[in-house]
């Protein structure tokens, strides 16, 4: 079978399949996923299974096994968490840090994004360049800019936080 015969195949029965995996899972983003790798597998193989004589009863099989591998992993990931003593608590981000954020949400993304890279990821100002596919000038332009910015959205967040007065380590 040809391309165009797998085509009018999958346009003929993948609402099908959509509601039988749905069904299946209860949860229709899963039962798309389960579909979608159904169908990749049939088009790697279709030489083969195309030449069954119920197509559809084959895909609905790899479904019902990719549902059980899906339950199986549940398991064993529920299994382990009940073995895996509780994270301990995390204490709750400090005010400067608060404060920090609030402000970084505030800055345009490509400033932001900069001043994240450079000041909390240590990433060398040529890496920041590579990653974001920009010139060394624009990172220090950005850098530059973004800190302007998150100074300026610091020192009036904390003025207003203390009355007036700059807090220290802010």
């Amino acid at each position: 079978m040809t391309a165009e015969m797998f085509d009018a195949f999958y346009r003929g029965t993948v609402s099908r399949l959509t509601r039988y995996a749905y069904g299946l899972t209860g949860d229709p983003g899963e039962a798309q996923d389960l579909v979608q790798e159904a169908y990749a597998r049939a088009w790697q193989h279709w030489r083969r299974v195309s030449g069954y004589d119920d197509v559809e009863a084959w895909l609905r099989l790899v479904i019902g096994r990719l549902v059980n591998d899906r339950w199986r992993r549940l398991l064993v990931r529920r299994a382990h968490a009940a073995r895996t003593p509780p994270l301990p608590a995390v204490d709750p981000p400090s005010e400067a840090t608060v404060l920090l954020v609030a402000a970084l949400r505030q800055v345009p993304f490509e400033q932001r994004r900069a001043i994240v890279l450079y000041h909390l990821m240590d990433r060398s100002l040529a890496d920041i360049a590579a990653e974001t596919g920009s010139n060394l000038s624009t990172v220090k332009t950005r850098l530059t800019r973004g800190r302007a910015a998150l100074a300026a959205l610091l020192s009036v967040d904390t003025a207003a936080n203390s009355g007036g007065t700059h807090v220290h380590g802010a």
